[in-house]
């Protein structure tokens, strides 16, 4: 029975298909470039290797944050936590990054504009299988939201925890406070940044200009919840080109990342 349990969980949880050969199909919503076949592949076999495990399982996984660890960026990490936090929810963030252009100089640098992003509950992934965790966001950047509501995260089926926006140029704003969760409000501050350890992927398909920033964030007055810290780590795509040549005013660049919030 804890087997069977356990099988429905992981299924239901990180796989919207059949584990074998799975159907990738692109609507109105999906990928500009193609899939990167290999990232989709590992993430299945990987997927398909916890279900085998599960039949050994003794007892089922559970769900506790509390045996969630935040990975550290190498060489250079993030602050750590602040002592006396604890964590409260881990999200997948998938969305786009904005930027503006000068387009009367193809030779000016992109200029970053916010960001939005849907927030996808993988706070029991985190607390169980921190494998699967880290290869959701390069996973999910093959697949673009069909809209900011769409109620599962593609190939997976996590379910929408939030959003990420910002309400001006400089504050970051995440709402955990989605389908009666209650979890509370952050509009932020960025405390320190880190460049993405090298070879992460590039954009969707593996073809794009790199993959963004892992941030420290705090949070300003206002916030709810106890929310005090956000991180954003094992980033995948999000940086815009070198210059603006042949770029629109305003542009988007898909990204997805790994977002893990700590409260009082």
């Amino acid at each position: 029975m804890i087997n069977m349990l356990f099988q429905i969980w992981i299924v239901s949880a990180l796989c919207a298909g059949a584990l074998a050969a799975p159907t990738l199909t692109y609507s109105a919503g999906s990928a500009d470039k193609p899939a990167d076949v290999k990232i989709l592949t590992d993430y299945f076999q990987m997927l398909g290797k916890k279900i085998q495990a599960g039949k050994n399982m003794a007892v089922a996984p559970v769900c506790n944050l509390d045996n969630a660890k935040m990975p550290v960026a190498s060489p250079t990490p993030l602050p750590a936590v602040t002592e006396g936090l604890f964590l409260k929810h881990v999200a997948i963030g998938r969305g786009t990054q904005n930027y503006t252009c000068d387009t009367t100089n193809a030779t000016a640098i992109p200029v970053a504009n916010g960001a939005v992003a849907t927030l996808y509950n993988a706070s029991c992934v985190a607390a169980s299988f921190p494998d699967l965790l880290a290869a959701l966001p390069d996973v999910a950047l093959q697949f673009n939201l069909t809209d900011g509501n769409q109620a599962s995260l593609s190939p997976s089926n996590l379910a929408i925890s939030g959003h990420h926006y910002f309400t001006n140029g400089t504050t970051p704003f995440f709402t955990l406070d989605y389908a009666g969760q209650e979890l509370g409000t952050a509009p932020c501050q960025k405390n320190a940044g880190v460049p993405a350890p090298a070879g992460t992927t590039k954009g969707q398909g593996n073809q794009g200009f790199g993959t963004v920033a892992w941030l420290k964030l705090t949070t300003r007055d206002g916030a709810t919840g106890g929310l005090q810290e956000v991180y954003r780590i094992n980033t995948a795509g999000g940086n815009p080109p070198a210059t603006c040549t042949g770029m629109a005013a305003s542009f988007e660049v898909q990204y997805a990342a790994e977002y893990w919030f700590y409260a009082v």
